[in-house]
């Protein structure tokens, strides 16, 4: 009822509504329209009231509401279920219990602030209240599970095509951390639960840094994180932003589900600043640090690399690009 109330109060924007129209359009009472008021004000919307002319939106809140992201959002599959929390410890285990209690395909689990957000390698994510999007996408594919990793490359793709709608130019470092001036901006962490032959659900935690100053990061952050708005020189809306993810998200999803990964890898290939280059490599679940040129990637999203003993593969693990 309040986002038809909010939806009203757009279609209007420029004029004050009266109570009574409201109630009419809605089939409420006017006193239930007042109690509505009250609290979307609560929640950030300005709106203000006058006695003999009723109400007029002047300002919306940039809370990733349901009620703003879903109006006019052009997808297909992702986010038309969408769970909303102010404060959560993680998204990633919230969107796991909703997968396994049977969410839909495509639906999206949205927090403000996450107090227990974890990336890659069970690193924290610095994730302050009102400035990041933090979100997991729960997947139920048609694909098998042995192309499950390529949804972390297929995220960081939707992330890059969102990101030049805002005129900011993307840089993915393989396999899907994107960088400004080497300092990272979105972190992006898939789990998945499936059996041999199926894929039960992946779900795929994102987090960006959109409206943080570099000076609000912690100390030892400054120099390895940046935000959106350091990049725009100037503040991101987080609604608008994340509506575009959301779209990007949904048509990379379709043509996966449709035609695999292959056109997803080559634009994958097109937004990255790591193949050519000379690199430092630690594969996941090792210590020991070897120098490579990476090469490409192959059908898999494997980094293909050569060292001084020839080529190998990478599956997993941390890269750095060497000057």
């Amino acid at each position: 009822m309040r986002k038809k109330i909010v939806d009203f109060l757009k279609s209007n924007e420029d004029s004050f509504i009266s109570g009574e129209k409201i109630a009419n359009k809605l089939g409420i009472s006017r006193t239930a329209v007042w109690k509505h008021i009250q609290e979307l004000r609560k929640t950030g919307y300005k709106i203000s009231s006058s006695e003999h002319n009723g109400y007029r939106l002047q300002e919306v809140p940039d809370l990733l509401m349901p009620s703003e992201l879903q109006t006019d959002l052009k997808t297909e599959i992702i986010g038309k279920n969408i769970s909303y929390h102010i404060t959560t410890d993680s998204t990633n285990r919230i969107a796991k219990e909703l997968a396994n209690d049977g969410a839909v395909d495509g639906t999206v689990v949205i927090a403000e602030e996450q107090t227990g957000g974890k990336g890659r390698l069970g690193r924290s994510f610095f994730s302050p209240k009102y400035k990041s999007i933090l979100m997991s996408i729960i997947l139920k594919p048609r694909f098998l599970p042995h192309d499950a990793p390529k949804c972390t490359l297929m995220t960081a793709v939707a992330v890059a095509k969102a990101m030049i709608r805002f005129d900011i130019q993307p840089a993915i470092k393989w396999p899907n951390d994107l960088l400004y001036n080497g300092r990272k901006i979105v972190g992006i962490l898939t789990e998945i639960s499936a059996e041999m032959s199926r894929i039960n659900y992946i779900v795929i935690g994102i987090g960006i840094n959109v409206n943080i100053n570099r000076d609000e990061f912690p100390e030892d952050l400054r120099d390895i994180a940046a935000s959106l708005s350091e990049v725009k020189g100037d503040s991101v809306s987080r609604i608008d932003f994340l509506k575009a993810l959301l779209e990007e998200f949904d048509k990379l999803y379709i043509e996966a589900n449709q035609n695999g990964f292959e056109e997803i890898l080559n634009q994958w290939r097109k937004y990255n600043i790591t193949i050519g280059k000379k690199i430092r490599v630690i594969p996941a679940g090792s210590d020991e640090e070897f120098a490579a040129i990476a090469e490409d990637i192959d059908s898999e999203g494997a980094l293909i690399v050569k060292t001084e003993k020839g080529t190998e593969k990478v599956y997993a693990g941390d890269v750095s690009i060497r000057e």
